[in-house]
């Protein structure tokens, strides 16, 4: 004997009669999610705060866009510290060809 989708949905909810455990299960708030891009957008929650890092405003799947994330700023701040050592040594060169 098969039983239709339908009929295997109803046999698992829960009746009426039925009641959960009280005091089991954890507090859910409505907070407001913030992303690192500056959207924000209410959800329910467990916790009291919700930060991410990426959602659907920045997500390469749901714009279509592809965007590298904090590679130039690694980059940057490669340069700036490689040009400085540069300065450093060029300062040192010239201390040392006054000395002499």
């Amino acid at each position: 004997m098969r039983l239709s989708c339908a009929a295997l949905r109803s046999s698992f909810r829960l009746r009426e009669d039925e009641i959960v455990k009280p005091d089991i299960h954890p507090d859910l708030h409505l907070v407001t999610a913030v992303c690192a891009c500056g959207n924000t957008f209410q959800v329910h929650s467990t916790h009291d705060e919700l930060r991410l890092e990426i959602c659907n405003e920045c997500h390469p799947y749901f714009t279509g866009k592809q965007k590298l994330i904090d590679t130039a700023g690694r980059v940057d701040r490669f340069k700036k510290r490689f040009e400085q050592t540069q300065q450093k040594q060029a300062a040192q060169k010239q201390a040392a060809q006054k000395q002499a």
